[in-house]
């Protein structure tokens, strides 16, 4: 080594180097020293890549725990979706609670049911002012429930009505009641029975003592029935002096037809006796 440095500063030719020389092989020995200890100091910043596994490992739990998330947002639609249709079948509400009305014919039957032939309560002259507060079920009978301390049913046709008669509330069956008779038993059913489209209902009799009929006119037995026509439910309530009824009932309606029979003298009614209707 000392003639080497020697050789350069007096720019003298050196001799070549002996590749065995231990003086001049110590020099790439020592390279091949430094050169392997950068190696692996290098060797050892790789290592900060190789932990990079566990942020992997969490972005991949991350990833599959956000698909099993969005499946609760496709549920939400689909409650949403089956509560809306829910919506329309909810039964409507009465527009009107009540509505004015003026008779306009001479003298109005005011009765204690919803027809003509339930017995009588009284009289309105032409030009009253009553008000309205109900209805039946059935938006074929155009009879409404008249306010007041004797409450009683008329005919729309003979009234002049500051509003829709069909808004109002239905009350009977419900909250109207007729009056009931305390002195005579309910009927009952014998028979009911179909052939094709015709319903024939048959009951017991029950004699009524002289003198408890309202007037001669008056019909001893009131059936009501609620039966499909045309695919309409109609009500109708059907008085009578006999024992038997035949009416047209078709299929088609989507309420089950059915029926009852009052038994009707001058203090009231005795029932009603429920029909067991015949499908059709």
């Amino acid at each position: 080594m000392p003639s080497m440095l020697l050789c350069k500063v007096n720019k003298r030719r050196c001799p070549p180097h002996d590749p065995y020389d231990p003086v001049t092989q110590g020099i790439p020995a020592l390279s091949r020293i430094i050169a392997g200890a950068i190696w692996l100091l290098l060797g050892a910043c790789t290592l900060t890549p190789s932990a990079a596994p566990p942020p992997t490992g969490t972005s991949t739990i991350t990833a599959s725990t956000t698909p099993t998330g969005t499946k609760l947002p496709s549920s939400t639609p689909t409650l949403i979706a089956t509560a809306t249709p829910s919506t329309p079948s909810v039964t409507p509400a009465p527009t009107v609670q009540s509505l004015k009305a003026t008779v306009t014919a001479d003298l109005l039957s005011c009765r204690y049911g919803p027809g003509p032939n339930y017995l009588f309560l009284y009289g309105l002259r032409k030009g009253a002012n009553i008000v309205l507060i109900g209805r039946t079920d059935g938006s074929n009978w155009r009879w409404v429930y008249v306010e007041g301390k004797n409450k009683c049913w008329v005919k729309t046709v003979f009234l002049d009505i500051h509003g829709d008669w069909s808004s109002l509330p239905v009350v009977y069956p419900g909250a109207a009641k007729l009056p009931v008779s305390p002195y005579y038993p309910p009927t009952y059913v014998l028979h009911a029975t179909r052939q094709h489209d015709q319903v024939t209902i048959e009951w017991a009799d029950i004699p009524l003592r002289a003198g408890d009929e309202e007037d001669e006119r008056m019909q001893h037995y009131v059936l009501e029935a609620w039966h499909c026509v045309n695919g309409q439910l109609l009500f109708e309530p059907i008085a009578t002096n006999e024992l038997t009824v035949t009416l047209t009932d078709q299929a088609g309606c989507n309420t089950p037809s059915h029926g009852r029979i009052f038994v009707q003298e001058k203090h009231g009614f005795a029932g009603p006796a429920d029909v067991p209707w015949p499908a059709p």
